[in-house]
């Protein structure tokens, strides 16, 4: 692991540890560079904005990356939601504690209120190039993309906030319902 991810990572602890503690609007972002072991302007280096620190999405790649390499036959629904569903099927359970942690922080802060719908436009671009890279026309793609991120922040968002939910069934379930089964 190179210096800048260590340090990226450390920040995003970091913010995770202090905003459970103490919540999103309580913790300042001198507050989290300090436990992170960094100065302020670092932390801006690696997150434009403190909300970023939250809603960066290391899936997006991986996700684009597995709708592209679907077979060529299917329709644009069906290789959204079968290679979303190959790619949350590989993700560990350390990963989805951070994210069910990361996404009860953002359900619960009201100055966080509309974030994921904001930051979904990044997933949804990644997986509306992916369709294109298929051969997907651009609005038939962008449509495809955008009804799939809805549905899926939909069901991340009860399963976060839902003690006994299981991620597997949720986004099966949520993945079925889209791919129209």
């Amino acid at each position: 692991m190179s210096r800048w991810q260590r340090t990226h990572e450390q920040l995003s602890q970091a913010a995770l540890e202090l905003f459970t503690e103490h919540g999103y609007e309580a913790t300042g972002t001198a507050q989290i560079a300090q436990r992170a072991g960094v100065s302020e302007m670092t932390l801006f280096r690696h997150f434009p904005t403190k909300e970023a620190l939250l809603l960066t999405d290391p899936f997006d790649p991986v996700m684009a990356k597995a709708v592209r390499e679907r077979p060529e036959e299917e329709a644009p629904m069906q290789a959204l939601t079968a290679g979303i569903g190959q790619v949350w099927h590989t993700i560990d359970d350390d990963a989805l504690r951070t994210l069910r942690g990361r996404l009860r922080i953002i359900a619960r802060a009201p100055a966080l209120r509309g974030a994921i719908e904001r930051n979904s436009e990044a997933s949804a671009s990644a997986l509306t190039a992916a369709l294109e890279d298929r051969g997907v026309d651009r609005p038939q793609a962008h449509v495809a993309a955008a009804a799939v991120i809805a549905g899926l922040s939909a069901a991340l968002q009860t399963w976060a906030m839902t003690e006994d939910a299981d991620l597997q069934h949720t986004l099966a379930s949520a993945l079925a319902v889209l791919a129209g089964e």
